[in-house]
């Protein structure tokens, strides 16, 4: 089990698992799927579609599972992007935003209603200012 990621994120999706996959990995440099595993005729899904798939994004393993929609998606849950440049992060923002919706201080949602942080490598210097006066200082919580 050398190189296996312990902890790995689980993303529960309704029926569009295999897209949310492929939109990610079109998405992120050094990104792949890993795996798929299709439903056979027993279901529990159409057979031929994904059951369950597993994929990486800049060396981060996720699974991603098609579970129904008895589960969606919150903000008590995002996923954060360290940007180095601002063009880093508006070419993500615009990749991520398309079909979904922008937020405040670096916050969106994405067609699949996932939760993201496109942050700016600076933005994390300036969140930790003390100053209240600082130009960030209405993104902190």
């Amino acid at each position: 089990m050398a190189g296996k990621q312990k902890i790995t994120t689980f993303l529960w999706f309704d029926d569009n698992a295999e897209e949310a996959m492929k939109h990610y990995v079109s998405i992120f440099k050094n990104s792949k799927i890993l795996s798929v595993m299709r439903n056979g005729k027993g279901g529990p899904g159409p057979e031929g579609t994904v059951l369950v798939g597993s994929f990486q994004l800049e060396g981060q393993e996720f699974t991603a599972l098609n579970g129904g929609p008895q589960f969606k998606f919150t903000e008590a849950i995002s996923l954060v992007v360290d940007c180095d440049s601002q063009k880093e992060v508006d070419d993500l923002w615009a990749k991520l935003t398309k079909g979904g919706a922008p937020g405040q201080c670096g916050w969106l949602k994405d067609k699949f209603g996932l939760s993201w942080q496109i942050v700016p490598r600076v933005m994390i210097e300036l969140l930790q200012d003390k100053d209240p006066r600082s130009p960030d200082a209405s993104c902190r919580r």
